[in-house]
């Protein structure tokens, strides 16, 4: 049975590798096609930005 000690051990070795990871899973996962906006989402963000026609 491995001690504590030494599953730290051979963790620590491989913290670079498990960011990497982590960090490329959070890229894929913000940037998959269906995760896209859609139009309707892209349609109320553009709110702030039109005009009112019946301003003044």
């Amino acid at each position: 049975m491995m001690s504590l000690e030494a599953v730290s051990d051979f963790f620590r070795s491989f913290w670079g590798l498990w960011l990497m990871l982590i960090f490329t899973g959070i890229i894929v996962w913000a940037l998959w096609p269906s995760r896209r906006r859609s139009a309707e989402m892209q349609d109320h963000a553009d709110i702030p930005f039109r005009d009112d026609k019946d301003s003044l």
